[in-house]
């Protein structure tokens, strides 16, 4: 009676933390379609996003102190250029691209060209030595891209500006979590911790974007009634709260990612990922009207199809190792990683974090 209670119960928290990142990642996918419609100034949006977040972090990093009385993790000036900044560089243009794209794309182009991250990710990931070449990952690669190539064919929404950005985005993408992966795996470093992480890419990021900011937008944005020549102190108040709700969203994100995958696993968070794209898509043709033909949605099934071949993969390698650990005789503490929405890291569960380190 008692371990069916605790799996109802373990069962239940799953669900609440997987409800929790759907909201936000959902939420935040659909917020920057919006935005965009009544503030198109995306680099603006994302450099006072990334200001929040960073403000967020260190409250948050405050109370950690706080509490456990340890100071957090700092890196010195020389690590934070040579280890952060490419990290930062890659991932500032990653969003900011993201962004960019929501003046031109519908949310279900977006969302099938984003997944196409997966495909760069493998590409840096054999690049760095972090996974090594095999037929199954040829596989996974050739499904993707075929499903991409389906679903973009002769769409009728289709818009070749904004999925140029995308596609950049996403390739952006596989340098940024190939990235921060090795930053994370890095224990003198000690950022296992996501919000450690945003604490120390948020400034470098920032300054990343701000030379596009001003170079793209800097000029209609001074001449704009949205926001300095405004002429009613309410329109004003109501930007500003879009704005920062879009902060809040981006950081809620991260939070809910990193909760979801210390309390569970990150292949989880990868199954999840599968879901939530097509909760999204599902969304975006009966709350924004994006049409879908026939073609395209055989391609998102194409594509999803790879994605999950991919996690299954993953999977199947992680309980080997896994199997491999239990005959060492010496334990370390690991590292624990994130894995983002269609990331490469290792599907590491809790249970066996916390029996590590009782050793």
């Amino acid at each position: 009676m008692g371990t069916g209670a605790a799996a109802l119960g373990r069962a239940a928290l799953v669900a609440a933390l997987v409800l929790l990142y759907y909201g936000f990642s959902i939420g935040i996918t659909f917020y920057n379609k919006w935005l965009m419609k009544s503030f198109p100034f995306p680099l603006l949006a994302t450099l006072l996003h990334l200001l929040l977040i960073f403000a967020l972090s260190a409250l948050s990093r405050a109370v950690l102190r706080f509490r456990s009385g340890r100071p957090p993790p700092t890196l010195s000036w020389a690590e934070w250029l040579r280890r952060a900044a490419p990290a930062a560089l890659s991932t500032s243009l990653d969003i900011g691209l993201s962004n960019w794209s929501f003046l031109y794309v519908t949310v279900s182009l977006y969302t099938m060209t984003k997944s196409s991250a997966i495909l760069f990710i493998l590409l840096f990931s054999l690049l760095f030595k972090l996974e090594e070449m095999r037929v199954q990952l040829v596989l996974v690669v050739v499904l993707i891209a075929g499903g991409l190539f389906m679903f973009t064919y002769k769409s009728t929404q289709f818009n070749t500006q904004g999925f140029m950005l995308v596609l950049c985005a996403s390739f952006l993408g596989g340098v940024r979590w190939t990235l921060t992966q090795i930053l994370m795996q890095k224990a003198e470093l000690g950022l296992q911790n996501p919000i450690d992480i945003m604490f120390h890419l948020q400034p470098l990021m920032f300054l990343v974007l701000f030379p596009l900011f001003a170079v793209f937008e800097g000029l209609p944005l001074s001449v704009s009634e949205r926001l300095f020549h405004v002429r009613e102190a309410g329109v004003m108040f109501c930007m500003v709260g879009k704005l920062l709700l879009g902060g809040i969203l981006a950081f809620g994100l991260g939070f809910s990612e990193f909760l979801l995958v210390s309390r569970t696993s990150s292949l989880t968070l990868s199954i999840a990922g599968i879901f939530k794209e097509i909760c999204v898509l599902f969304l975006a043709t009966h709350l924004l009207g994006d049409r879908l033909s026939l073609l395209n949605w055989l391609g998102f099934a194409v594509c999803l199809s790879g994605i999950s071949l991919h996690v299954i993969l993953k999977a199947v390698n992680s309980k080997g190792e896994k199997t491999l650990n239990l005959h060492k005789e010496t334990c370390s503490e690991p590292d624990l990683e994130l894995l983002l929405h269609h990331t490469e890291h290792r599907e590491e569960e809790e249970e066996d974090v916390g029996s590590l380190q009782q050793h």
